[in-house]
This record gives C-alpha cells, sequence and structure tokens, in this order.
C-alpha cells in the first residue's frame, strides 16, 4: 500500500512519504495533507491500553508510511527515538484534579514537545538520505523550541547540515543556549533582526526559490513538514489509552503555529474518540478572534512570557483551511494570497467547521501568572506558561469527560518567568546544566533573504560539494 500525498494548493505533483519527508514545503507553496485520511479501527485502538508507547507509535504513524518504510524499520527507529527520553512512559501523565490531566511532553533532550517528532524526524531523514546515497540541507524557524530540538537532534548527523534561524532577543536563554552550545560543524543557530513570523517568511522564501532550493537540497524540520504532524498524533491515542474514561476526551492545546493541535485533529479524523479540542492561545489570540469572528487578522507580536506562541501566522492553519472548505485548493490559495496582500482573510465557508471543531481561549499574562500560582500552592506543581495558558483554557471549557492538558515545556526552559511569578528559580536537570557555562556559537543576521542564503550556501555540505 502507498499513500499519496497532495499540496493544499493544489499545484504540485502528488508525493510519496519519503518525497514529503525529504520536500518540506510542495513546491506551489502549499502544505502537504493525505490524499485519503487512513482510518483505525475500534479493535486497534482499544488495544492501545496494553501497548508501549512505541508500539502505539509505530500503528499509528505506519498507515501514513506504506510500504516505503517498513513495520520492522519504523520500530527500530522509534525505539532508538524515544530511548532517549528519560522516562520509559515517554509522555507521562500526571493527575492534577478530578477531569484535568497534564500530559508531560518534556521529557526529551531538550525539555520540550518538539523532541517527540524531532528524535523520529532526524531518524527517518537519515534512513531515507542513506537509501538513496543523498544529502539534505534544513533550514527551519523557531520561536523558541523547535530550533533547540531540531540541533540535538541532528548534531551527529553525516549527511544533514541544519541552519535554524530565531528571533534576537526573543527567546529565553535556556532556549538560547540549547541551540548554541552544541560544537558540531554540521549545526548552525542563527538570530535575526525581527520576530519568529519575519523568520518563517525567510524559511518559506527559500522554499519558493525553486533554484535555491534545489541546489542546497533544502528540507524542512517545522511542522510544515507533514513527518512532524504524524509523529505528534501518537501522543493523544498514547494519553486517551492510559485514562478509563467513560465518554470522550478533551484537550487543550498550547498553540501558536498550529501543528500540535493539528495533530489532535488528525487524531480524531482517524479514529480517537475526541469531545473538544481546545485552542490554548496568549495575548497573541489570533486564532481565537478567527474562531469567534469568521476572519483571520495579523495584528502585531506582543512579547508574553510564553513566546514560543507568539506568533501571528499560523502555518498549519492551512492544513486545517483545506480539511474544513472540502479540500478547496483554490479557496485556500485565495486565502494566503490575501494573507500576503492584506493581512487578513475570510474564513467564509470554513468559519462553520471551525467553530464545531474547535473552541478557544485566549489567556492574559495576568491569568497566566495566576494559573501558575494557584496551580503550584494548591497542588504542588509547576506549570511552564505555555502549559499555564492551556490550563486556563481547560478550566473555562470544562467538559464533562475530563479534559487534559498538554504540557510543551519543562517550566526550567524560562526560569526568569517562573521566578517572577513564584518567586522560586526552577533548576535545569543536572544533565543540561552545563548549558548555561558552555560557550556559545552564534551568528547574527539582518532580516534580508539574500544575506541568509549567502550564509546558507557558505554552510552547506550539499551546496559546497564537501565530504560528510
Amino acid at each position: 500500500m502507498t499513500l499519496k500525498y497532495i499540496s493544499t494548493r493544489g499545484g504540485a505533483d502528488a508525493l510519496g512519504f519519503e518525497d514529503v519527508l525529504l520536500a518540506g514545503l510542495a513546491r506551489d507553496g502549499g502544505l502537504y495533507v493525505p490524499e485519503t485520511w487512513p482510518v483505525l479501527n475500534a479493535g486497534t485502538i482499544a488495544s492501545f491500553a496494553t501497548k508501549s508507547f512505541v508500539e502505539i507509535a509505530v500503528d499509528v504513524i505506519h498507515p501514513f508510511t506504506g510500504d516505503e518504510i517498513s513495520r520492522d524499520e519504523l520500530r527500530r527507529m522509534a525505539t532508538e527515538a524515544y530511548a532517549t527520553f528519560d522516562t520509559p512512559e515517554v509522555t507521562p501523565l500526571v493527575r492534577i484534579k478530578p477531569g484535568l490531566t497534564i500530559l508531560e511532553l518534556f521529557h526529551g533532550p531538550t525539555l520540550a514537545f518538539k523532541d517527540v517528532a524531532m528524535q523520529l524526524l532526524a531518524r527517518l531523514l537519515d534512513h531515507v538520505l542513506e537509501k538513496r546515497n543523498a544529502r539534505a540541507t534544513i533550514v527551519g524557524a523557531t520561536s523558541g523550541d523547535t530550533g533547540g530540538a531540531a540541533i540535538e537532534a541532528f548534531r551527529s548527523s553525516k549527511r544533514v547540515d541544519v541552519v535554524i534561524l530565531f528571533p534576537d532577543g526573543r527567546v529565553s536563554d535556556v532556549q538560547r543556549r540549547m541551540m548554541t552550545t552544541p560544537k558540531e560543524q554540521n549545526v548552525h543557530a542563527v538570530a535575526i533582526g525581527g520576530t519568529f513570523d519575519d523568520c518563517q517568511s525567510l524559511v518559506k522564501a527559500m522554499f519558493n526559490d525553486h533554484a535555491f532550493r534545489d541546489r542546497v537540497e533544502l528540507s524542512g524540520v517545522n511542522s510544515i513538514n507533514w513527518a512532524r504532524i504524524v509523529a505528534q498524533v501518537t501522543y493523544y491515542f498514547w494519553a486517551a489509552s492510559r485514562i478509563d474514561a467513560k465518554t470522550p476526551l478533551s484537550f487543550a492545546v498550547p498553540t501558536g503555529n498550529f501543528g500540535d493541535i493539528f495533530a489532535g485533529y488528525v487524531a480524531k479524523r482517524i479514529g480517537l474518540p475526541v469531545d473538544k479540542l481546545i485552542i490554548a492561545s496568549n495575548e497573541n489570540d489570533i486564532l481565537p478572534r478567527a474562531v469567534a469572528t469568521g476572519v483571520y487578522a495579523i495584528k502585531d507580536v506582543v512579547a508574553t512570557t510564553s513566546p514560543s506562541m507568539d506568533i501571528q501566522i499560523s502555518s498549519n492553519f492551512e492544513r486545517y483551511l483545506f480539511e474544513a472548505s472540502g479540500r478547496d485548493a483554490d479557496f485556500v490559495r485565495s486565502a494566503m494570497a490575501s494573507l500576503i496582500a492584506t493581512g487578513r482573510f475570510d474564513l467564509g465557508p470554513a468559519w462553520p467547521q471551525l467553530q464545531s471543531d474547535f473552541a478557544a481561549v485566549s489567556a492574559s499574562e495576568d491569568d497566566v501568572a495566576k494559573s501558575i500560582k494557584r496551580t503550584k500552592a494548591e497542588h504542588g506543581y509547576v506549570l511552564d506558561p505555555h502549559t499555564a495558558c492551556a490550563f486556563v483554557a481547560a478550566e473555562r471549557e470544562a467538559t464533562a469527560g475530563g479534559t487534559i492538558v498538554l504540557s510543551t515545556a519543562h517550566p526550567a526552559k524560562f526560569p526568569d518567568a517562573i521566578e517572577a511569578i513564584t518567586g522560586a528559580r526552577p533548576a535545569l536537570p543536572a544533565h543540561l546544566a552545563y548549558i548555561m557555562t558552555e560557550p556559545e556559537r552564534i551568528e547574527t543576521l539582518p532580516n534580508m533573504l539574500s544575506v541568509v542564503q549567502d550564509f546558507v550556501l557558505k554552510k552547506c555540505r550539499a551546496a559546497t560539494g564537501t565530504s560528510p
């Protein structure tokens, strides 16, 4: 069985999983989605209650890889990927109070949910590149966590060079140091003068420059890459399998680029019983406003204590628009063109479906601080600011079946914010304490496409022809 993938904008060839993995963004500027959605039967889902995280991952992901990657190969890579986590559960659950459970996604090497997908993605990419005797250059944008997770996952790769763009001064010290302290010469952290949206725009521009893209064998690790999304679907099934709920569960998800919550939508599409998918936003509330008004309209980015969500252009929302509009590629192209030209677009036929599929809550900085203080005082549990946004959302959208809050980062990644709120500074795990004193390797570049492209050309082995 070979599952094909199509672009949300309708102008790119259908590809198999391996080609989609390497391509990242479609050549027409769209994002890849499966041509048809596989569905897991009830018996398979019921069997997850007695299966390990790795076994569930293989069962969930393999229908999307088809014959291109065997179950045995996928199992080997998943086993290696999740062995890097500090608990055999990989993403353990912590019950805070009746009806509200935390899903801890921060037990990987860089203390963020991005590790769950990135550790597997690195192994998938190396597997395919070795099979094809090829190289790749990864250029990614990060609002904080993707960059560290990507650099950690690929720092020993012989076939991949990584360049990560991040907004200068807009990530935490811990997040920055996770990108800048690795010494391997195939990884590069680049501070860009601007916002995350500027970084993301540079990455998309490089993908849309086809001559440059081909010269450097460009690939992506942001959640524009379908493999990132499908790897995140796993923990929705894992979490549900560990809770004996009489009715479908809801999930509250800290949401910036819409990838993590779109993975929840995919889980629901392929068979997981879900009550509500709750978009949890900070003061950069473009998604709650879109749900409420039917208009997606950009405002200036506000700096908050949850910087990974300080975003106005949620890339993965395009995937959802494609589905919610009845797979209308013309509508998606028009909406994306309007966003570039005017900074807004009407959801039109997708709006009623959006309101049906998602609830949405925006948490103010005061809401976040109060939630962190109260949860620590009442339950002895310290939320990071992103998780606190989801905690606020879960309490406002309480459901009969109970809600799982996705905890996307360890509080020690944001020590200044947590100390200011609680009076106590969270410590990094002992095995990571060294990053705060290691020398940093960092390049600072202006928000100029030509300058960034020149940097990538000088650093990537696919373009220079140097040996691995």
